[in-house]
């Protein structure tokens, strides 16, 4: 005897935890319970639909047949038979009829049923039971009550309510996580695979790839972390969320978490430029003339920075303003190096910066970082040069390697997931040319 109060809690618990409407798991036991109504009872062919009322727990059955007429149905005689190579070549289609309609012609056929009189019933004879029946409505007969199924006919309705609730949780995941995709998602630590890391969110599971995560941070199980969700795709085995904590659309979500200036749209974040785990530089400016775009970033006492940069393992953040104007631009991401010069070549998009000696190292920066985190935040390829003096004591130029870069969208990591690093490393032959001032 079915407990329907025990059944409707299990409804509200699945529809509370795995976010499934009670509507598709009742759709899914009326499936279930026509499907062993046919296993057991139905003759070949017959279609069977079930209502179940959960307030009564009765079950009422139809056999449902489409109305139909020489129009929609074909005769058996004329089934398709693929001919085999004995039966010689094909007669050539005439001149006369377009192929396209000849296509359309063969897929209207395709189209056509063979009676069968279970699930079809002439025109005709349905008007008799209904007066206003068209061809292809549908005419039920009921059928009489049933409570007793075999056991095979049992499991094979398990088998379609368990299909049709995981069907409703796979789609109630990717309804909920579509909304979430490009924002910055919480869950725990579930495992750690070969460098892969799978995170628990609640209802699925996430990973992060070994090429998404920070060089400099080591997670183990049962760690809570948050990161950012880059894509979310319908898989074989259910929804893939892919996740990152090295994108550069991270740190933005983070600013825009801490600052609500970037949050409400009055501070815009222009553009990243980032190496996971160790620095990154960040433009922005404001539509409002009254706040300072850097001062919100930054935070009173640098509260707000300090956090971004606690959540992302001490990575260092440059904050500079975004400016119109390219030179302006330009000076504003070297900083914190001085500048003395800047001469742009539109043609090859080259900018060339003149510093003093003592600025030459402080705008090249460690390992060449700052001049190469500059040039993908402007899009500039950036030639950085300082006054030296030769053997004979003549002033001359001594050059940076040139930093040839791709604009700012490109640098984000694309779908490929090729990361800035490889990108840097295939512009390395045109770094060695330079002699003097080496990264």
């Amino acid at each position: 005897m079915l407990d329907l109060k025990v059944l409707q809690s299990a409804l509200t618990q699945l529809e509370e935890e795995k976010g499934i409407a009670k509507e598709k798991v009742l759709e899914a036991i009326e499936l279930a319970l026509a499907a062993a109504y046919k296993k057991e009872y139905a003759e070949r062919g017959q279609i069977i639909r079930a209502k179940f009322d959960i307030n009564t727990g009765t079950t009422n059955f139809w056999q449902v047949k489409k109305v139909v007429d020489e129009s929609v149905l074909r005769d058996p005689e004329d089934e398709d038979v693929t001919p085999s190579a004995t039966d010689g070549p094909r007669p050539r289609q005439s001149a006369t009829i377009p192929r396209q309609s000849a296509a359309s012609e063969a897929s209207e056929e395709e189209r056509k049923e063979v009676f069968n009189e279970e699930k079809h019933i002439m025109l005709e004879d349905a008007r008799k039971i209904r007066a206003d029946a068209q061809v292809l409505d549908e005419i039920t007969f009921p059928l009489d009550e049933q409570d007793d199924f075999g056991r095979i006919a049992a499991q094979a309705a398990k088998q379609v309510i368990i299909q049709k609730i995981r069907e409703a949780e796979r789609a109630s995941v990717l309804s909920q996580y579509a909304k979430e995709e490009g924002g910055i998602v919480s869950g725990t630590v579930q495992s750690i695979e070969r460098g892969t890391i799978f995170v628990d969110l609640g209802k699925a599971v996430g990973i992060i790839p070994r090429e998404e995560q920070l060089p400099t941070e080591r997670f183990r199980q049962g760690e809570r972390l948050r990161a950012y969700l880059y894509q979310v795709e319908e898989g074989h085995r259910g929804v893939n969320l892919r996740l990152s904590r090295a994108h550069p659309q991270f740190i933005a979500k983070l600013f825009a978490i801490e600052a609500p200036e970037i949050s409400s749209g009055t501070v815009v974040i222009q553009s990243i430029a980032r190496e996971p785990g160790s620095r990154a530089k960040i433009a922005v400016y404001s539509k409002d003339s009254s706040v300072d775009p850097i001062g919100a970033c930054v935070g009173q006492r640098g509260i707000r920075v300090s956090t971004v940069i606690t959540e992302l393992g001490g990575e260092k953040i440059d904050i500079i303003e975004w400016a119109e104007d390219q030179e302006l631009f330009i000076t504003n991401s070297l900083s914190p190096a001085r500048i003395n010069r800047i001469e742009l070549d539109e043609a090859t998009h080259t900018a060339k910066v003149t510093v003093d000696s003592d600025q030459f190292s402080l705008a090249i920066g460690k390992g060449g970082q700052n001049v190469r985190l500059a040039a993908k935040l402007t899009g500039w390829k950036i030639d950085i040069v300082a006054p030296a003096v030769d053997e004979e004591g003549v002033m001359v130029e001594s050059a940076a390697p040139e930093i040839v870069e791709e604009t700012p969208e490109k640098t984000e990591k694309n779908e490929s997931g090729k990361s800035e690093e490889s990108a840097l490393s295939e512009s390395a032959p045109a770094e060695n040319e330079k002699t003097e001032g080496g990264i």
